[in-house]
């Protein structure tokens, strides 16, 4: 972050704390965005709580114990009921209404151990098959639609790891030809790949190492005895992953300083982080880390999910907030909080989606809750799904709805001005982008617009152009035919200068 926002940041900060409620200082549970300065921005809710599931509200007879993972697909949900060893199915039948359709607690096959241990995710394939991290048994399964043991994926063989380290695979992520990509407690090499047979491949997207640069040089002086005792600069684990519509992987990092913009990561088939990050503020939550109702430091990303439209949502355990993010790194929205009620949350775990909805799994509450967008939602989508579409006038139509609903949401301005960009109306895009200080998209409208009014007054630049050189040669020969005329004169036969 550069050095002028961060003093930015210091001293908005006490001018934000003393003007805040008391209410929205002790729980946060209010819709905000931060403006170009960091200001925080009051906000229409994009998303309403419809539903709060527990364990009565689900029928269980044995209530969900700290559960750690959550999956969705179609109308279908999955939930890692890990202190029960279990994972139970439900279907959705509409927002308000959740149905527990099988409980799962054992498989059959040749396996050693036919039920789980502590399973911590679960991952259905394109082609249905079930994958399931079971940590306390040290694998990761792979079953069939009727539970028909497959095969498992055990510790990987690698001579960099230490052999008194056990498996213990936390998340895990699967793409479209059963390729397996975990995270395990303890291995900080990055994500275990492994092949669909079971093979270990290697890891992928090893985090950037940080360290401050006082420590390394005080390291580098040290004795061995005071080395043995300093912490080591090693890669910071993963916390979660998502597999999105494209087959990339989102994965998040929790924190790892107040200001490290690289805690959530978008991972390409090499492993190369090609998160867009073109917003004002980096991708790391909250900006103001002070104290309020108990919690202090920077957001703890434990989860992120991805909407078809490439928005995606992280959860935040530390303040119990959800942060929305847009294609660039622009931040969409933050709400949600800390406490009891509905639409709070203890010690959120996981967060998923089905179309526009959101479900969010608490571990201490055993709860799941259900989020659906509001009509300011609904037309924020509406608006970046048609531009996407290439309907760049209806895009444009409902960017000014936002607009009207919120005067103050920068993404409005910034979505109007690319709407117009690509209306080939780049002087009003123009205006726009400078209201928002959006220097990216104004130099592109600039640069465009030069060149159309280029286009457009050619014939006068031309003419001027040729007037500039030509007037000058005109009136210069005028001039020599004048002197050739005025001395032809003087020099004429019987000319005695009378």
């Amino acid at each position: 972050m550069k050095l002028w926002k961060r003093l930015g940041i210091l001293a908005a900060a006490a001018v934000i704390a003393g003007s805040l409620p008391a209410g929205v200082l002790a729980d946060g549970s209010y819709t905000y965005n931060y403006d170009y300065w960091g200001d925080v921005q009051y906000s229409p809710d994009l998303y309403s709580v419809c539903k709060v599931f527990t364990s009565s509200e689900l029928g269980l007879e044995t209530r969900m114990k700290t559960p750690q993972g959550i999956f969705a697909l179609g109308d279908r949900i999955y939930i890692c009921d890990s202190g029960n060893n279990r994972i139970l199915e439900l279907k959705i039948h509409s927002p308000e209404e959740v149905e527990v359709v099988r409980i799962i607690d054992s498989f059959k096959g040749d396996a050693a151990v036919t039920t789980f241990s502590n399973p911590t995710d679960f991952v259905v394939s394109e082609d249905g098959n079930y994958f399931i991290a079971d940590q306390g048994n040290g694998r990761i399964l792979k079953l069939d639609a009727d539970l028909n043991y497959l095969m498992q994926f055990d510790k990987p063989i690698d001579n960099t790891l230490d052999p008194a380290i056990g498996f213990q695979p936390s998340k895990i992520a699967v793409d479209t030809a059963e390729r397996v990509y975990c995270v395990a407690t303890g291995i900080n090499k990055g994500l275990i790949k492994y092949e669909n047979d079971g093979v270990f491949s290697g890891f992928v997207g090893a985090t950037p190492v940080s360290f401050d640069w006082t420590d390394y040089v005080w390291k580098r002086l040290a004795t061995q005895e005071q080395r043995a005792q300093m912490v080591s600069f090693v890669p910071t684990e993963y916390t979660n992953l998502y597999m999105d519509h494209e087959g990339f992987i989102y994965g998040t990092i929790g924190a790892t300083s107040e200001d490290d913009e690289e805690v959530v990561r978008k991972l390409n088939l090499l492993g190369n982080d090609i998160l867009v990050r073109n917003g004002n503020w980096g991708v790391y939550g909250d900006l103001y880390t002070g104290s309020g109702g108990g919690f202090s430091g920077p957001s703890y990303f434990t989860d992120v999910t991805v909407l078809d439209n490439d928005i995606y949502y992280c959860l935040d355990r530390n303040r119990g907030r959800i942060f929305g993010y847009d294609d660039q790194g622009r931040m969409v929205c933050a709400f949600g909080g800390n406490g009891n009620m509905d639409g709070y949350f203890r010690r959120p775990v996981g967060i998923e989606h089905i179309g526009r909805n959101l479900f969010v799994l608490d571990t201490q509450d055993c709860a799941l809750t259900v989020f659906v967008p509001t009509e300011f939602g609904e037309l924020i989508y509406s608006a970046v799904e048609q531009f996407d579409e290439g309907d760049y006038a209806g895009s444009y139509a409902s960017w000014q709805r936002v607009m009207a609903l919120n005067g103050n949401y920068d993404l409005a301005y910034i979505g109007i001005g690319r709407a117009l960009l690509r209306q080939e109306q780049y002087k009003e895009a123009m205006d726009y982008f400078e209201l928002k200080y959006d220097g990216k998209n104004w130099s592109k409208a600039y640069k465009q617009y030069r060149k159309q009014w280029v286009q457009e007054n050619i014939f006068y630049i031309v003419a001027g152009i040729l007037a500039l050189f030509l007037i000058p040669l005109t009136i210069g020969r005028i001039r020599a035919v004048r002197r050739e005329i005025d001395r032809a004169d003087i020099f004429q036969p019987g000319f005695r200068g009378q």
